[in-house]
């Protein structure tokens, strides 16, 4: 009979959101441990131990459970996938490395898209779980090259697609815990229409001008908890999404996600959208240290992926040497509106961005304060900031959207420190 998972609850007072922990793989069947070594594994980074790995994976499933351990040395692999129950642990030392050969990555329909396997993966496993204090690394840099070379980042959709690192594909009860992930051919970390997700005390890492590195991508995922995580990445360090651009739908929002004391150092920020047509409910981020980061808090969206986005909570945030401290914009990938921008038709996918509170802010050593720039058909609803200041060297823009604040100060070198433009509200007290 297989147990079932021990699960324990605490109720926020963020809209009760209920946080929700699995008891990991490993405490199920902690006496079962699967050694790839014994199923041929050579680690010694030149031969592909690809068999002896998912050999273990599944010798460990048969068994009901348990931890596939990777010693000290470097695992070549292609893509491995991982079953409910089990425990992928990377000791320290340990290095699972993605195959350099392209054809290694069969073509997979992902994310009902045309995409290729991930390196790492499972597929509606419950229980599952990567822990130890090894690295996961992607070598991703034949896979840069490529992109730029056909100027393509291999967005979803494109026919040039690039492979995920880690994907977590409709499971339940995920932990990430104590591993360094880097290097991935594309985004990095990606629990997809998943449920009860912990990340936590992790290394996301690649170069800062690797295409679309994206850290960790929470896609229509649910109870998901990002803590102690430090990113330093060449795309978004942590970007909530939930469908993509001109997607038929149906898709499933993204909600009750908590981002809790991470530094997020060169990347694109802490991102909700820009695919996000499914929508975000219930996000809340607090104690976020940005350092060198293109954006600190970026919600964006357009008329052509966009839904039902809040409440969005941020709270005890800091920021240094960032180009846009704040920007809210439904014009994805613009950030400024066009001029002139007519109402357009209100359709399925147009964002409509609400109940977003800013409180605990300082941001110093700024390029732009920011825009809040909402669409004329569908203005930002109740932005309101709290105990915010920004020094910079452009002010801020607010257009078709309603702000309030207190203790509010905005400080630019150039220009004023905040205009309203057509459609604008503020009110400060």
């Amino acid at each position: 009979m297989q147990t079932k998972p021990l699960r324990f609850c605490l109720l926020s007072g963020f809209v009760l959101v209920a946080v929700c922990v699995a008891s990991p793989a490993s405490a199920l069947a902690s006496s079962t441990t699967c050694d790839p070594h014994t199923y041929g594994a050579k680690v010694d980074g030149t031969s592909k131990d690809t068999a002896a790995i998912q050999a273990a994976i599944d010798a460990c499933e048969q068994r009901g459970g348990g931890i596939v351990r990777l010693s000290a040395g470097t695992w070549l692999s292609a893509p491995i996938v991982l079953k409910s129950n089990i425990t992928l642990e990377l000791d320290k030392g340990a290095t699972l490395l993605g195959s350099s050969d392209h054809q290694d990555y069969p073509p997979k329909t992902e994310f009902r898209a045309p995409g290729l396997q991930s390196l790492v993966s499972a597929t509606n496993a419950t229980n599952v779980s990567i822990t130890g204090e090894g690295v996961i690394d992607g070598a991703g840099e034949s896979w840069w090259q490529e992109a730029r070379a056909i100027g393509d980042h291999g967005v979803m959709g494109s026919d040039h697609t690039r492979p995920r690192l880690v994907v977590f594909d409709h499971c339940h009860h995920v932990l990430v815990e104590g591993v360094t992930i880097q290097n991935s051919p594309m985004w990095q970390l990606v629990p997809y229409y998943s449920d009860d997700v912990t990340i936590r005390n992790i290394k996301v890492l690649a170069p800062q001008h690797s295409p679309n590195t994206d850290a960790i991508d929470p896609f229509s995922s649910s109870n998901v908890r990002i803590d102690h995580v430090f990113a330093d990445t060449g795309d978004d360090d942590v970007a909530i999404k939930s469908g993509k651009a001109n997607s038929p739908g149906p898709d499933d929002p993204s909600r009750d996600i908590t981002i809790t004391d991470c530094t997020f150092l060169h990347g694109h920020g802490l991102s909700v959208g820009s695919e996000i047509a499914g929508g975000a409910q219930n996000i809340r981020a607090e104690r976020i240290h940005f350092d060198g980061t293109d954006n600190g808090i970026r919600i964006k969206a357009n008329r052509d992926r966009g839904n039902d986005v809040g409440p969005l909570f941020f709270r005890d945030i800091d920021m240094k040497n960032v180009k846009n401290a704040l920007v809210i914009s439904e014009y994805y990938p613009r950030i400024l509106p066009p001029d002139p921008d007519p109402p357009q038709p209100v359709t399925r996918l147009t964002p409509h961005f609400h109940d977003i509170t800013l409180e605990n802010v300082t941001a110093t050593d700024i390029v732009s304060a920011g825009t809040i720039a909402g669409l004329p058909e569908a203005p930002i609803r109740n932005v309101v900031l709290e105990n915010v200041t920004i020094d910079a060297q452009h002010g801020l823009l607010i257009s078709n959207a309603d702000v309030s604040g207190e203790k509010v100060t905005v400080r630019a070198v150039d220009g004023t420190a905040i205009t309203k433009g057509e459609g604008g509200i503020l009110t400060l007290h």
